[in-house]
């Protein structure tokens, strides 16, 4: 995929600090889309990948992807 075949969505991320220690993150519209990480930048780039994942999931399935 070519940088003109890209889109680009934002999404609100919580993150949640655990108390046994960790980060628990999670994208409210994106229904079940949820992630963690020792650190919060590790609990970002986890929950990235997590949306990346589930909107390519939604595309394969010809679902309409979330925007608000």
């Amino acid at each position: 995929m070519d940088n003109n075949d890209k889109q680009i969505y934002n999404y609100t991320v919580l993150l949640e600090k655990e108390s046994d220690g960790g980060y628990h993150a999670f994208c409210p519209i994106l229904k079940g889309c949820h992630s963690q990480g020792n650190s919060f930048e590790e609990a970002i780039d986890n929950i990235t990948e997590a949306i990346e994942l589930y909107i390519e999931s939604l595309k394969a399935d010809n679902r309409n992807i979330w925007l608000k």
